[in-house]
């Protein structure tokens, strides 16, 4: 029966360490046979060395692929025609995507069977084989990248004490079972492909930029630079308080601790987008990717419950005592505004958690009341809900025309003044206006 070069079955002339490209592609796909010493048109031409080559193609699977594939390959002589040849079996593996070690993962390491030839797998290809044998958790998945390095990470560690050796990356979950880097490993690494992004307007809207800036590298990094950087906009102010003069800052910096560890350690990493910031006069804004981890609510994280996203990452957090405790981040940031009539608001949706801390020392009082209630838009809401007692967003948003997110900052600033009062939960939640000027101290 005459031999066809197919889905499963390759020719090669003469041995060259160029077979593995084979070998990596049928590991990745469906398996198949590699016949040596057969020319391309199925012509035997045999091999006057086949128990030398016999010896080499092993030696060769081990040291050039990875993950390991030798026990899914087998090698033995064939007689054909009279003539030697080596026929090389490679089954499906159960590590894939596999890939020649010299190009690492990525397309031009990693190959896939088309038809009769071997073809690069596409990015998304090498993504799918990833998330098919490693499961779902972005941390423990392989890393596309594997040239990696740690020097800041490894600065972090000594500076507590602690050595970010091999071994460690190993127990944290840093290089996985089979000695790849995990995503975990990329996060950390120096390489890391997420970012930060943060934004400084000029008054309260996105109209006029200041300045921008986008911090990269490991995450830790990320978080030391990215509070240096806020750090330098929470300015201190003098106010008086009977005979003494007080200095006080901008923003509660525990409130700016937690919510930075909160939107750095919880996003979710399977977006490529960056975390941003946006810095105004009267407050910041911090957007952090994946929103809330299925199964919680809001309600529940504001009480102290805590799950997870990033299990690991925020464990290597932990052990740098950069969070003192689950479940505490949200909590602490409430408790920076007890004192203050000005509270920070949480908004969450399917993908993006969103933080809001005002700022404590922006002109309050009547002033600030009557420039609120110059915009027409603040005054049709005062006066709807004088005439129907109360209202949800989303007739507000109707009212007005306008978006989720106008409506919901006008609503803020009108509740930051003391003029309107959220009330009830979820989707019962509604707004009525206020009788009497006073300090909120409740989040119902």
């Amino acid at each position: 029966m005459a031999l066809l070069e197919g889905m499963h079955v390759e020719f090669k002339r003469e041995y060259t360490a160029d077979i593995r490209k084979e070998v990596v592609a049928f590991a990745n796909s469906g398996g198949g046979i590699i016949y040596i010493g057969i020319n391309d048109n199925g012509e035997m031409v045999g091999l006057s060395n086949a128990d030398e080559v016999l010896l080499q193609v092993p030696s060769m699977i081990r040291d050039s692929v990875k993950p390991d594939i030798s026990i899914f390959t087998s090698c033995n002589i064939e007689k054909r025609d009279g003539k030697s040849i080596v026929a090389v079996t490679v089954q499906r593996g159960t590590g894939r995507p596999y890939y020649i070690a010299e190009k690492g993962l990525k397309p031009s390491g990693v190959f896939v069977r088309l038809g009769s030839a071997s073809v690069p797998a596409s990015d998304a290809a090498i993504r799918a084989m990833i998330k098919e044998t490693d499961g779902e958790t972005f941390e423990t998945t392989r890393s596309l990248s594997q040239e990696l390095c740690f020097d800041f990470a490894k600065g972090q560690f000594a500076a507590r004490g602690l050595e970010l050796g091999e071994t460690r990356m190993h127990t944290l979950g840093m290089i996985g079972n089979d000695g790849l880097y995990t995503n975990l490993g990329l996060l950390l690494s120096d390489q890391c492909v997420h970012t930060v992004k943060v934004a400084v307007f000029e008054g309260n809207s996105k109209t006029e930029f200041k300045d921008r800036r986008e911090f990269g590298g490991s995450l830790l990094k990320q978080l030391v630079s990215v509070y240096e950087y806020i750090d330098l906009h929470n300015r201190t102010h003098g106010v008086i308080e009977g005979l003494l003069r007080v200095d006080k800052r901008d923003y509660p910096e525990v409130a700016i601790r937690e919510t930075l560890l909160n939107a750095i350690v919880h996003r979710d990493y399977s977006f490529s987008a960056s975390t941003l910031i946006s810095i105004f006069d009267n407050r910041i804004e911090m957007v952090s990717l994946g929103g809330l981890v299925p199964g919680l609510s809001l309600d529940a994280i504001k009480i102290g419950a805590s799950q997870s996203r990033n299990e690991r990452l925020a464990n290597i957090f932990y052990r740098l005592k950069l969070i003192e405790a689950y479940g505490t981040g949200i909590g602490k940031v409430i408790d920076s505004y007890a004192e203050q009539s000005a509270r920070p608001d949480f908004i969450a949706t399917d993908g993006a958690f969103l933080t809001i801390l005002p700022n404590l020392n922006e002109q309050g009082g009547d002033k600030r009341r009557q420039s609120v209630l110059r915009g027409s838009n603040a005054q049709k809401v005062l006066d709807y809900l004088e005439a129907h007692g109360e209202a949800s967003r989303r007739q507000i948003q109707e009212l007005l025309s306008l978006g989720q997110t106008a409506a919901g900052n006008l609503l803020r600033s009108l509740e930051a003044d003391g003029l309107i009062q959220l009330v009830g939960r979820g989707k019962q939640t509604r707004y009525i206006k206020r009788k009497k000027m006073h300090d909120r101290r409740d989040f119902t």
